[in-house]
């Protein structure tokens, strides 16, 4: 049997649309039946990854990962935003208590934007997965203007105080502008 052939323009469009879906994390929203409220979020979270050139890092054979998904929750017209963070150690040096004040930045392109932790609303099951369970998780407060600067931010890092008060510096594994701009267009923050 021959194998088929596509002609090259349906191959050139299927790629097309591949690559262009590859870069972003679509928005889903889902009803939490045991508070009643409707959880807005990714399908999945934003991957980062430890930046190698962090001092003490050189030399690690695995990398550690943080993931970052936003997060809207509704109850009845009632709208408050947060972040989600996961933090996924892969090496020796771990990055301190990310619940402490502090312990998390943010860094956009019109500058460092410092996390404040928040207690999320008791709900059925969270809106993202920890990735592996030896990892830290915690929320972070956010508003509508916060997440629209994200969005608009073609750098974005996340900084991690370490135990020894040194700097852990993660970067997105992709692009995050797209995704991020999708979550606030759904939400109704922007019009992007």
């Amino acid at each position: 049997m021959r194998p088929m052939k596509l002609p090259l323009v349906r191959v050139a469009v299927m790629m097309g649309f591949l690559v262009g879906c590859a870069g972003t994390i679509k928005p889903s929203d889902r009803l939490d039946e045991q508070t009643g409220m409707t959880v807005g979020a990714l399908q999945e979270p934003i991957e980062f990854v430890e930046n190698v050139q962090n001092a003490g890092f050189s030399n690690s054979k695995r990398s550690s990962f943080a993931y970052l998904g936003p997060i809207e929750w509704d109850r009845m017209g009632e709208i408050t935003y947060a972040i989600w963070i996961h933090v996924a150690p892969g090496n020796d040096k771990q990055v301190g208590d990310i619940h402490a004040r502090g312990a998390v930045t943010l860094n956009l392109d019109d500058g460092p934007m410092l996390l404040s932790p928040v207690d999320a609303p008791s709900e059925g099951h969270g809106p993202y997965k920890p990735v592996v369970s030896w990892g830290q998780t915690s929320y972070y407060e956010v508003n509508a203007d916060m997440l629209r600067r994200m969005a608009a931010s073609a750098k974005f890092a996340l900084d991690f105080r370490a135990l020894d008060n040194s700097t852990v510096n993660f970067l997105p594994s992709h692009d995050t502008r797209a995704t991020l701009t999708e979550f606030a267009r759904t939400r109704g923050i922007t019009d992007d």
